[in-house]
């Protein structure tokens, strides 16, 4: 890795999905990696828990809440960089808790901007969603599309890269705004279409419950995003820039029940459920990343692209939910907001 690599990274929202496969990734690259994790009464760590007990070992896991701004703090001491990851990102609970989502995603976010800042990292990636982006104007997406809050979340994640961006320009921060598109794979959450698909499928249902199925997204595997993160880490280019992290290539929702159901060798029926709809006006009809900046300045692209790459992250996921009994986990009869 060159020089400019950071050495004690500070990877918030550590215990998630994309936090967990990023922790593991630095890690073994020979990173400190201090996990930040919320704090439970069961002392549990997330999927950080499951990791290999070698590289769990390694691991500098501390718990807290990131709308503690005196805990923030103290996390940041030491660190040279930081990947702000946690989030409330679950679109439907936003409708119902837009307050709770202020708190963390804007609240959160500055807390970590003003520790970064009086530490005086020499990084900080901070994550961003192409939900900002709303329903796709014009394709591919570039980071110069319009944004637009369609939903509480989406809003909240808008309001929080403009802090990030406003303290590069302010105080000279050294931000990266990075811009996933819809991240899958091994260990994502209910909530996420894929995993809802596969679970129900694994249940031995038919008639596959879902939202709108005539929205596309842009589906980018859990390893091309954390490497996309890695390599905005590494560099020492793109300092107050937004970046997209995405295959440019999109596929509707109800085209993707086909393909999963191909790959598990079944056939099944997808049905749109009222209760699983946004609102209509809320509703991002279609999203596809352009993704050629990533390149430009980090020289990231992705390894999983276009069908036949979705057709073998896919076939990670679902072999993911059927080894070790993790599709146990789930409750794919009830619907998870």
């Amino acid at each position: 890795m060159p020089k400019t690599t950071p050495k004690r990274i500070l990877v918030t929202g550590a215990d998630g999905f994309i936090g967990s496969h990023l922790v593991e990734a630095l890690t073994r690259a020979g990173h400190v990696t201090r996990c930040f994790v919320m704090y439970n009464s069961f002392n549990s760590w997330g999927w950080l828990d499951h990791a290999e007990g070698s590289l769990k070992s390694r691991l500098d896991v501390v718990s807290g809440d990131i709308r503690d701004e005196r805990f923030v703090r103290l996390a940041m001491q030491g660190c040279d960089a930081v990947v702000h990851l946690a989030a409330l990102v679950s679109i439907p609970y936003s409708y119902l808790a837009p307050a709770h989502f202020v708190d963390t995603n804007v609240r959160g976010t500055l807390n970590l901007l003003e520790a970064a800042r009086e530490v005086g990292v020499a990084r900080f990636i901070h994550t961003s969603t192409s939900e900002v982006y709303g329903s796709g104007r014009q394709f591919p997406m570039n980071e110069e599309h319009p944004i637009r809050g369609q939903s509480p979340y989406s809003a909240t994640k808008i309001a929080a890269d403009q802090l990030a961006i406003a303290y590069h320009a302010s105080f000279g921060l050294p931000v990266v705004v990075v811009r996933p598109f819809n991240t899958y794979g091994p260990r994502q959450s209910a909530r996420a279409i894929i995993p809802t698909i596969i679970t129900q499928i694994e249940r031995g249902e038919r008639e596959i419950k879902l939202g709108s199925l005539t929205p596309t997204r842009d589906f980018t595997y859990i390893a091309d995003t954390a490497s996309g993160f890695i390599s905005a880490l590494q560099s020492d280019r793109g300092a107050g820039e937004i970046v997209n992290l995405g295959t440019n290539f999109e596929i509707s929702v109800g085209d993707l029940v086909k393909e999963i159901a191909d790959l598990m060798q079944v056939r099944v029926t997808p049905c749109e459920e009222e209760r699983r709809k946004r609102p209509s006006g809320s509703e991002v009809q279609r999203l596809r990343a352009d993704n050629s900046k990533a390149k430009v300045l980090f020289g990231w692209e992705p390894g999983f692209s276009g069908l036949s790459g979705l057709r073998d992250g896919l076939r990670l996921t679902i072999d993911w939910f059927r080894t070790h009994g993790h599709s146990a986990g789930y409750k794919p009869e009830r619907y998870n907001i």
